[in-house]
């Protein structure tokens, strides 16, 4: 039904495509009714004030779907993963060892941007860490989709997502008709989010800024204009200069009942929420929100303005934790204090290292020592099991650590 759908408005557009002339081509191998959705979109586009040349430099060469579009979509570890796996992979030793070095690497850049934007630096480098790697994401040809392909895959196949994708599609080709970049480098994920701090293209449009003077907003390959479009972000969003985005608590026995709540600091204290260390807050009348990322057996958190000014960039709570966790240990303090209340015999995030250090020490593993166990640290796992006569599930555990470590 949703193809006899697709292709009943295809034909009713016809005409249209007829009175603009074929745009893009049909090879053989081609998906037609893709081409002819492409074609049928550019009166929208031209109503936006895209031309035909950028229009077709856009589109050179794209005859199908991105088959690694709706694949991706489907997979948000944001909202799936338990909030502790989810804080391993991006709040690590690794994670914070890259971001000190890239302070020192870019202190000059990132001091000039904070004072200029009123933003903590270290938030800016851990908005860097968690859409990028710092950017060695966009070092992987295998991550990065061609955005106008990719959004009009969405466009094209995902109804839930096709008013989005249109969107993005028009100001991703508003991008390339400005000439900040090349359409061979309009690269992005698979929703269109381009360059080192991954930037969807309605939001480059409002907040891109040229940091490194020479007029173009390049977030692709200029790490001054990726940092300073960040903070712009979060500065036209209300952030507060020299303020927290919130404070780890340990929850009192009732917390459950004041969950999603708000009130001063001063009153959350009364109520018993305190610090891990037992110490107050600054800021008594600044309001909080009580999370319980991991209901009232877990750590607590009062979230403060900056936590919500971080789900500008994205939505999740989980998200904004990570960049304020991470942010704080660049900085050389923070730490959740607390134990997350984690499956018994899984790993912490040290446990993680520990074994893949170990793993690597023994010639089993020669990946990254990240703390993030994909295929070729299950291979590994799975060696080493094979080895001492466990089940080989290729799964990180507490009994292979104590194996390893006798």
């Amino acid at each position: 039904m949703q193809n006899d759908h697709k292709y009943r408005l295809i034909r009713s557009l016809l005409p249209m495509i007829a009175a603009v002339g074929l745009l893009v081509s049909t090879p053989a191998y081609a998906d037609k009714g893709f081409v002819n959705w492409i074609n049928a979109f550019y009166p929208t586009a031209a109503n936006a004030g895209i031309s035909k040349s950028t229009y077709q430099r856009a589109f050179k060469g794209v005859s199908e779907p991105d088959p690694t579009v709706l694949e991706k979509a489907n997979y948000q570890p944001e909202f799936k993963s338990r909030i502790w796996e989810y804080l391993d992979s991006r709040v690590n030793p690794y994670t914070v060892r890259i971001g000190k070095d890239m302070l020192r690497q870019y202190g000059p850049t990132l001091n000039a941007i904070e004072r200029h934007f009123g933003v903590d630096k270290h938030v800016l480098l851990a908005i860097w860490s968690m859409e990028s790697n710092y950017g060695a994401v966009l070092e992987k040809p295998d991550r990065l989709h061609n955005v106008p392909r990719a959004l009009a895959t969405l466009a094209y196949v995902d109804k839930k997502r096709a008013k989005f994708a249109r969107t993005q599609l028009i100001a991703a080709l508003k991008i390339l008709e400005r000439g900040d970049v090349s359409a061979k480098n309009l690269t992005g994920s698979w929703a269109g989010a381009m360059g080192h701090t991954q930037f969807i293209p309605t939001s480059y449009l409002i907040y891109a800024y040229d940091a490194d003077g020479d007029g173009r907003r390049d977030i692709w390959n200029s790490i001054p204009d990726a940092l300073a479009t960040s903070a712009n972000l979060l500065k036209r969003n209300g952030w507060q200069p020299g303020k927290t985005w919130g404070y780890e608590i340990v929850p009192p026995g009732n917390a459950e009942a004041y969950a999603g709540k708000t009130k001063s600091l001063a009153e959350w204290q009364k109520l018993g929420f305190l610090r891990p260390n037992g110490k107050g807050f600054k800021n008594g009348a600044d309001r909080a929100m009580l999370k319980l990322p991991a209901g009232g057996n877990g750590p607590g958190f009062l979230m403060t303005k900056n936590f919500f000014v971080i789900k500008k960039y994205n939505a999740a709570d989980s998200y904004a934790m990570g960049v304020g966790m991470l942010a704080d240990e660049i900085a050389g303090f923070g730490g959740v204090k607390q134990n997350w209340p984690r499956p018994e015999g899984t790993l912490d995030i040290k446990q993680k290292f520990e074994l893949q250090s170990r793993m690597k020490e023994l010639g089993y593993y020669d990946g990254e020592i990240d703390g993030n166990f994909g295929s070729g640290s299950k291979a590994a796992i799975s060696a080493i099991q094979a080895q001492i006569g466990m089940t080989q599930d290729g799964q990180p555990s507490q009994r292979l650590l104590k194996a390893l470590q006798k």
